[in-house]
């Protein structure tokens, strides 16, 4: 007998890049003021490319949360990561975190960037992910302004207690928040593992490069096994160990420097332990949009 030549279930596993340079992260915020980001090297071109070519390599698609003011710099590199078949998504214009603007401030900016990014990719822009995750409990004032503003789902939600982010009893799994008379808007959070009573990140972002190598390959192990959807998440200047060195305190050394030489090899091997999608085709095949 013939083995069933039908295909499996999709892959729920999802992949995303916030591409922002190492300049505009909140940590340096007091050495890199916005008024200065122009005196920068710009290393965002090279480094996302650095990310393109692994994910051609590994035949994996994802989804790109581009800033509006780096879009509006690099015009052209939208349109590669569009022409690489990668879903294009908003990280807002400013990288302001929503707590420190106002509703109108953030409306802005995130009109202001979706409009930046449809009219260069083409693509309609459905997705945002705030800056350093700064979704929180206090910031839920921002989901019916997303709505409102034609996005269809964010991914800023990270269920566990930080002390920038974190909302530790959110759901950690991909689902619809109600929004009232705004109607709703899905929210893929990102990912964790549930220890006893406590959420701890799974991988992703400086997870990435921090936790240890074998807990996070047990963390998408069990999660393929389970069939849970999740994301891995990156941001290009993680995998670039030769950006300039700025003279940072002991703890921001050590969650920004750390282990850039070899995120790149980390980040690879957890991309082949699934196949990855954008998160649009993960929410699309879960029928939250």
């Amino acid at each position: 007998m013939k083995p069933s030549s039908r295909p499996g279930p999709p892959s729920l596993a999802a992949f995303s890049v916030d591409v922002e340079d190492y300049f505009q992260v909140e940590a340096l915020r007091p050495l890199c003021p916005r008024e200065t980001w122009d005196t920068f090297e710009d290393r965002t071109q090279a480094n996302t490319e650095r990310i393109l070519d692994l994910l051609s390599d590994l035949d994996a698609k994802g989804t790109f949360f581009v800033l509006g003011c780096v879009a509006k710099k690099h015009p052209a590199l939208v349109k590669t990561i569009r022409d690489a078949g990668h879903e294009i998504a908003s990280h807002g214009y400013s990288h302001e975190m929503i707590y420190n603007q106002t509703a109108a401030e953030f409306r802005e900016d995130v009109r202001s960037a979706k409009i930046l990014l449809q009219d260069l990719s083409g693509q309609a822009v459905i997705g945002y992910r705030a800056p350093s995750y700064t979704i929180v409990q206090r910031t839920l004032w921002a989901l019916p302004i997303l709505a409102e503003e034609g996005y269809r789902y964010d991914s800023s939600i990270f269920p566990i207690s930080r002390r920038r982010y974190g909302m530790p009893k959110a759901s950690r799994w991909p689902h619809r928040i109600e929004l009232g008379a705004t109607g709703s808007i899905a929210e893929f959070p990102l990912p964790t593992v549930r220890i006893g009573p406590v959420n701890l990140p799974a991988t992703g972002g400086a997870y990435l490069r921090l936790l240890p190598e074998g807990f996070q390959r047990w963390a998408i192990a069990r999660m393929v096994r389970r069939a849970e959807p999740f994301v891995v998440s990156v941001h290009p200047w993680e995998l670039d160990p030769g950006q300039p060195r700025l003279p940072v305190g002991r703890r921001t050394m050590w969650t920004h420097y750390h282990n850039l030489g070899t995120a790149e090899r980390r980040l690879r091997d957890l991309l082949s332990r699934a196949k990855f999608r954008p998160q649009r085709d993960v929410l699309e095949s879960l029928g939250l949009l």
